[in-house]
C-alpha cells in the first residue's frame, strides 16, 4: 500500500474547503482506524469508520466485486483496519462524501466479547470499562473537548502575559486547613515518614506555592492535579481532580472578578468555536438547553451580590413559600447548591458573583473586611450548577494574617508563607476553578466520573 495516508480530519477539512483540485487528489488514499459499525446487504456494504482525529465518522463503501468482500463483510465492531480507496462527493446524502474501498488490511481483530456494540450503553456500564469507553461517541466528544479546553486555559493566560508555574504535588500543608489530605509514606516499616523527616501529603491546592511567584512575576497561574481525601459520593466530587489557580499582584477583589468573568467567557467561546461537532452532539444528546445556557452566560454582564443580601433574599423566599431541603436560612451558614442555584436561576436569571462571606466559613488567607466579620471573597454562581469558581483578595497585612493563622493553629510550617508579607508584599488576589467541573458545565455532563479519563473516588479503584 504505497498510497498517500490521510486522516478523517484532513478529509473533512479538504471537502469542506471546496477546493476542486484538492478534492480530485483524494484518489488512492490510505485511512487507518477502527470499525464503528458494519452493515452488509448482500451486494454492497457500509462501514462507519473513525480514526480518532475527528468526531464525525467516515462512511466506507465496499461492493460485491471487491476482492476482499468476504473479509470486509465479516468485520466486527472495534476492529482496527487499514484501507486504500477513493473519495467520492455525495452532496445529496446526509454525509458529504463516501470512501470507496479498493484494498484492505486487518490490523487488529476483536474477540466476540467486545463490550461496545451498536446500542446505547449506560454511563454506569461504561465507567466500569474506562480503558475502552473513549471509543464510545459520548466519550470521544468528552475527551476531545477536555483536551481543547486545556488548551483554552493555557492560551487565555499566555495571551495575557501570565507565567505558568508548576507547583509541587507533595507538600507539608493542607492549603486551607481542612485536614482532608492523603498522607505520603514510604515502605520503611520502622518510620514511614523517614524520607522527608516529617509528615507530608498530596497537595489540595497549588495556591500557597504560586502566591510567592505572583510577588515576583506579577501575574501567574498553576494548572495541575489536586487531591482531597473526602468520603463523598456526589456527582461533583472526586479525590483527584485538576485545578486552575491564577494569582495577580497589585489587584483587589474587583480585579479578581473581572479576570474570572473574562476567563469563563473566553473558555466557552473557545470551545464553541473549536469543537462545533462535539458541542452539537452534547446539545442534541446530553442537554438540549446547552447552547442556550452557554450563549446566555457569554452575553451576560455578571451581577454582584453580597452574601448578606443573598441570605436576606433566601429568607424572604422561604417566607413566601419557596421550598428548600435546608430551609433554615441564617447568616453565617455555608450555602448549599440549592440556595446558590435559586439565586442565580430564579432571582438574577444569569451569572452572579456572591461576595463578602463570613470569615468563619472561608479560608485563613482571605482579606478581612473592615466590618471584622466578613472577608473579601467571591463565588461565581451560574445557572444549572451553582458555584463554579471561588476566589478572594488575599490578606496582605502581616499582623492580621498571622493573628488569623495563630487563631486557627496553622502558623507552624507556614512561616515561609508569612515571609511573603514581610518582604515586599502587596495587595494581590486569585481564584480556583475546578477544571473537571468547568468541563461538566460546558458539555452538560452531569457526573464528574464521566469527564475524567480514570476517575478516582472513594470506595474502590480499578485502574
Amino acid at each position: 500500500m504505497d498510497a498517500r495516508s490521510i486522516t478523517d480530519f484532513e478529509l473533512y477539512d479538504i471537502v469542506a474547503g471546496g477546493d476542486k483540485e484538492e478534492i480530485e487528489s483524494l484518489k488512492e488514499v490510505v485511512l487507518e482506524g477502527w470499525v464503528k459499525t458494519n452493515r452488509d446487504n448482500g451486494s454492497i456494504g457500509f462501514i462507519e469508520f473513525n480514526d480518532g482525529t475527528y468526531f464525525k465518522n467516515v462512511q466506507l463503501v465496499y461492493h460485491k466485486e471487491c476482492k476482499d468482500y468476504e473479509l470486509l463483510s465479516g468485520l466486527k465492531t472495534g476492529a482496527a483496519i487499514k484501507v486504500v480507496g477513493d473519495v467520492v462527493l455525495t452532496p445529496e446524502n446526509k454525509q458529504p462524501f463516501d470512501f470507496f474501498i479498493k484494498e484492505f488490511e486487518l490490523e487488529g481483530d476483536v474477540e466476540e466479547d467486545y463490550p461496545l456494540q451498536k446500542k446505547r450503553h449506560s454511563f454506569e456500564f461504561l465507567r466500569d470499562i474506562a480503558h475502552i469507553r473513549p471509543r464510545a461517541n459520548t466519550f470521544q466528544a468528552v475527551f476531545r473537548v477536555r483536551s481543547v479546553l486545556s488548551m483554552a486555559i493555557h492560551q487565555f493566560f499566555q495571551e495575557r502575559g501570565f507565567i505558568y508555574v508548576h507547583t509541587p504535588l507533595i507538600t507539608t500543608n493542607d492549603g486551607e486547613g481542612a485536614g482532608n489530605v492523603f498522607d505520603v509514606i514510604t515502605h520503611d516499616t520502622k518510620d514511614p515518614h523517614s524520607f522527608y523527616s516529617q509528615k507530608v501529603n498530596l497537595t489540595v491546592t497549588g495556591q500557597l506555592h504560586v502566591e510567592p511567584f505572583a510577588l515576583s512575576f506579577r501575574d501567574v497561574y498553576t494548572f495541575g492535579p489536586a487531591f482531597r481525601a473526602e468520603h463523598s459520593n456526589t456527582t461533583r466530587h472526586a479525590s483527584e481532580f485538576w485545578m486552575i489557580e491564577p494569582e495577580i499582584a497589585f489587584a483587589d477583589l474587583r480585579d479578581d472578578m473581572n479576570l474570572i468573568e473574562d476567563c469563563v467567557k473566553y473558555c466557552i467561546n473557545y470551545i464553541l468555536t473549536a469543537c462545533p461537532a462535539e458541542m452539537e452532539f452534547f446539545n442534541t444528546m446530553i442537554d438540549k438547553t446547552l447552547f442556550e445556557r452557554l450563549n446566555h452566560v457569554v452575553s451576560s454582564e455578571f451581577k454582584v451580590l453580597t452574601y448578606t443580601e443573598g441570605i436576606e433574599l433566601l429568607q424572604k423566599a422561604v417566607k413566601e413559600g419557596q421550598k428548600f431541603e435546608n430551609s433554615k436560612i441564617e447568616w453565617g451558614m455555608d450555602l448549599q447548591s440549592e440556595h446558590e442555584r435559586y439565586l442565580t436561576e430564579q432571582v438574577f436569571k444569569g451569572p452572579l458573583f456572591l461576595i463578602n462571606y463570613p470569615k468563619e466559613i472561608k479560608a485563613f488567607y482571605m482579606r478581612q473586611n473592615d466590618d471584622g466579620k466578613t472577608v473579601a471573597a467571591c463565588d461565581l454562581l451560574v445557572p444549572a450548577v451553582g458555584e463554579l469558581v471561588g476566589g478572594s483578595q488575599r490578606e496582605e497585612r502581616y499582623d492580621l494574617l498571622k493573628a488569623r493563622m495563630d487563631e486557627l493553629g496553622l502558623t507552624k510550617g507556614l512561616e515561609w508563607y508569612l515571609d511573603t508579607r514581610r518582604y515586599g508584599g502587596c495587595r494581590h488576589a486569585g481564584f480556583g476553578l475546578g477544571f473537571d467541573r468547568l468541563l461538566m458545565y460546558v458539555t452538560g455532563m452531569s457526573n464528574i466520573r464521566d469527564v475524567q479519563p480514570y476517575p478516582r473516588t472513594s470506595g474502590s479503584i480499578k485502574y
